[in-house]
Formats: C-alpha cells, sequence, structure tokens
C-alpha cells in the first residue's frame, strides 16, 4: 500500500473514532500527524509543525478573545439593537445585510476570512437575541463573502486571473466573478428559505428592545432551544422586555443600548480592527489581540472572563485537523491524487474530478493554494479544445470556495468560535454535516453549468 493511500485511510479513520467516540478531533489528528509524519513520511518534528497553521490560530483567538470584551461590557448588545433600527425593525433583512456586507468587503479587496472575522461575530450575536438559526446567519456571512471573492479587483479574482494569465489560458474577468456570484446567490437564498427565512419575514417588524432580557442574550425557544440552534420558526416568540433607548441596564451583560466610556472605546477598537486589516493589510489576529489586551488594561472588571470564553476547543480542532493536511501535502498526497486525475483519458470526467478534489481538499486547506494547485493540472486537457477554459476555471474556483462553510476551513472555524451560547459540538457538526452537502453536490452542479456547455 502506498504512503499516500495509507494517509487518507488514518484520514478516514479520524473521522470515524472522533464522530463515534465524542473524542476530539484535533487531538486525534495531531497523534495521527506525528505517528503518520513519523512511520510513513519519514517527517521530523519541525517538518511535521510545518503544518501547523499558526496564523490562524491566532486569528481565532485573537477575534473571539475581543468580541469576547465586547460581549462582556455591552458592545454586540449595541451593535445588535443598533441593526435593528437600520433595517426599521424586518430581523428578516439582517442576514441579507450581512451577506451584502461581507460581499462587499472581500470585493474591494478585503481577504475573505478577514471579512468573516469582522463581520461573523456581530451577526451571530444577532441570530442569538432574535431566536434565528445561527446556522442561517453564519452560512450567510460566509457565502457573502465568497459571493464578492472573485470580483477583478478582489484577493481571490487577482490571484486566480494571474494563474490563468501565467498559464496562457483564455480568461474572463467578469464571468469568473458573476460564477461565484450567482452561485453564491443562489445558495443562500435556498439557505434562507430552508432555515427559517420565510417565518423571519412572517415575524414581521420588532423594536430593538424586543428579544432579550437584562443581562443576558435571548435563548431560542420550543424544538430549537433544545437543538442548541433556534431558528425562529417553532415555539414561541422571544421574550419581549421593554428597554427605554436612554436607560441604561447595567452589568457586563447588560442589554442598555446608552454607550458608555468602555463600548465607546470597544467600537473603536473594532473600527481600528477593519481599518487596519483592510486599509493598512496587517494581520487580523495580532491586531485583534493587541486591542483586546489594550481593553482588558483599561477595564479589567469587563474582561476577567473573556479569556475563557475564547474558543478553545475549536482552535485545539481546527489547528489539529489542519496541521494533518499539512502532513499531507509535505508527503505528496494532495498532488498523487490531482495527477492521477490528471492523466484519465475522458477530458470531462477528468474534469468533474478535478472539481471534487477542489472541493474535498478546500474544505480543509487553502482555496487558493488548491486553485493554483489544480488549473494547471488542467491545462493539458484543455488543451485539447474539449473543455472551455473559461467554464473550467470558473468551476474550479466555485467548487474550491463555496465550501469554505466547512468547520475545519478558515471561514467556517471563524462562523465557529464565535457563535455565542450555543451547544458548539451541536453547531460543529451542523455545520460538517452542510459541509459535506455542498462538497457532494457543487462541484457536480457547476460541472453541469459551467463546463459541460463548453464555455470559453
Amino acid at each position: 500500500m502506498s504512503p499516500e493511500l495509507i494517509s487518507i485511510l488514518v484520514l478516514v479513520v479520524v473521522f470515524v473514532i472522533a464522530t463515534t467516540r465524542s473524542v476530539n478531533m484535533g487531538a486525534l489528528a495531531f497523534a495521527a500527524a506525528f505517528g503518520v509524519g513519523t512511520l510513513v513520511a519519514d517527517l521530523d518534528a519541525d517538518g511535521i509543525f510545518a503544518g501547523f497553521p499558526g496564523d490562524l490560530f491566532v486569528v481565532l483567538v485573537g477575534v473571539t478573545y475581543l468580541f469576547a470584551i465586547a460581549r462582556a461590557n455591552g458592545t454586540t448588545d449595541w451593535l445588535v439593537h443598533a441593526a435593528v433600527r437600520l433595517v426599521r425593525g424586518r430581523v428578516a433583512l439582517i442576514p441579507w445585510v450581512m451577506f451584502a456586507l461581507t460581499g462587499a468587503l472581500t470585493a474591494i479587496g478585503a481577504v475573505s476570512p478577514a471579512a468573516v472575522a469582522i463581520v461573523a461575530p456581530v451577526a451571530l450575536s444577532f441570530a442569538t437575541r432574535y431566536s434565528i438559526s445561527p446556522l442561517l446567519m453564519g452560512t450567510m456571512v460566509v457565502h457573502g463573502a465568497q459571493a464578492g471573492g472573485f470580483s477583478p479587483i478582489s484577493i481571490y479574482g487577482s490571484i486566480v486571473n494571474g494563474i490563468v494569465e501565467r498559464e496562457k489560458l483564455p480568461g474572463s474577468e467578469i464571468g469568473l466573478f458573476l460564477a461565484s456570484l450567482v452561485a453564491n446567490l443562489l445558495i443562500a437564498a435556498v439557505l434562507f428559505a430552508v432555515l427559517g427565512g420565510r417565518k423571519l419575514w412572517a415575524r414581521g417588524a420588532v423594536t430593538p428592545e424586543d428579544g432579550g432580557t437584562p443581562g443576558r442574550d435571548a435563548e431560542p425557544t420550543g424544538t430549537d432551544a433544545a437543538a442548541g440552534t433556534g431558528t425562529g420558526t417553532g415555539g414561541t416568540a422571544p421574550t419581549a422586555v421593554a428597554v427605554r433607548p436612554d436607560r441604561e441596564t447595567g452589568g457586563a451583560g447588560g442589554t442598555g443600548v446608552r454607550l458608555t466610556p468602555a463600548r465607546i472605546a470597544t467600537l473603536v477598537a473594532l473600527v481600528a480592527l477593519v481599518v487596519a486589516v483592510l486599509g493598512f493589510d496587517l494581520d487580523a489576529g495580532l491586531t485583534a489581540v493587541t486591542l483586546a489586551v489594550v481593553l482588558s488594561t483599561a477595564w479589567p472588571d469587563d474582561s476577567r472572563r473573556a479569556v475563557g470564553e475564547i474558543a478553545w476547543s475549536t482552535v485545539l480542532l481546527i489547528c489539529g485537523v489542519l496541521t494533518y493536511v499539512g502532513v499531507l501535502e509535505e508527503m505528496g498526497t494532495i498532488t498523487w491524487a490531482g495527477e492521477g486525475v490528471g492523466g484519465i483519458g475522458v477530458p470531462l470526467l477528468a474534469a468533474v474530478l478535478l472539481c471534487y478534489i477542489g472541493a474535498i481538499v478546500s474544505a480543509f486547506a487553502s482555496s487558493v493554494g488548491i486553485m493554483g494547485a489544480l488549473i494547471p493540472l488542467a491545462v493539458p486537457f484543455l488543451a485539447q479544445g474539449e473543455i472551455g477554459a473559461v467554464g473550467m476555471v470558473a468551476a474550479l474556483a466555485v467548487s474550491a470556495t463555496v465550501v469554505d462553510v466547512s468547520p475545519f476551513s478558515t471561514n467556517g472555524a471563524l462562523v465557529l468560535a464565535a457563535a455565542p451560547d450555543v451547544d458548539r459540538d451541536r453547531f460543529f457538526r451542523q455545520l460538517m454535516v452542510y459541509g459535506g452537502i455542498v462538497v457532494a453536490a457543487v462541484p457536480a452542479l457547476a460541472w453541469l453549468v459551467l463546463v459541460v456547455p463548453g464555455f470559453g
């Protein structure tokens, strides 16, 4: 049995054990990386740790730390109230506002994880207060980021268009952008309909004071509370508690809307995070940690419990799995699989298999990295003229990015870590199941719509 096949089988075993024995998958993946890296790939510790996602570790810790402080001092409550006023109380519009916001950020040049890191915590705090499915809100944020992710001036768009030009393939910058935009918009519309959006419309308008109790966010009700993923579709409506706009309810988690010095400073910190990341291209994680430390120093009482609210189990899970994926990349497993597919003599079959490889690998690794590897692999059969290059590149781009809702991808991990007051294990399973559905369905649909007609 080849080393590459052994490494894939070990990954399957990790999934099975984590699912059946309730062991943290990240811890299992670290053990698997050690075993496979040492015994099969002949890697030393440095080679194994080369795959550790240090940048993602800092992003997860920094962003969840900063927003834990924002929740503790009531800043996220203030933002939720402001969002309700913005849409005139139509709670059903908020998921679409978050979709459009992340899409606009990535379209003008923000890296997708940075946009998600900025928007997801506020979006999910809103979902908790108004009993909206966190799965709906989180996926709307991620798909919004991918909807704008391939504009001609975006990071993803610039990289992929550069690869196409380097490989001397026909390209269409607008076609690539529209393919991703339409695909993610259609997925978002389906999610909105399936995960309770119609019931949100039926709920009508609310006042900013509805949906919470002083000191804590509203809990999901009815069957949704049991599931830990309130959708607003069952049970009774959230308890409405009138809070005068000029009233300060106090407490670390108070729902009062008056701006206190701590909340003003936190809002300034959040704006500074956006400006630093988008305007000066600073690292989101390091910036967030720095801002969180400043706030903690100034208001230690509000921030005392924030470190404990960092999603440490999620950090372990994501970093462990991605370290194992790094071992797979180091030993050539991913290249081995891609070259095997590229050697198939039937171009249409090779095209759909490459889309699936892009989706599966990207669910655990860098979307841009896998596109950079797969587009050159597609060049030989694209040169035969039976497959349109524009459609093939667009299909690969869509397949490799829509799966970023997976909890093992950076965007999915940020959504998982940012969700307050949920059963995190259940939410993880929901994201994993939804990510699996996307991996199974979208590459085939992208191939059918973009590759089979022969665009380009």
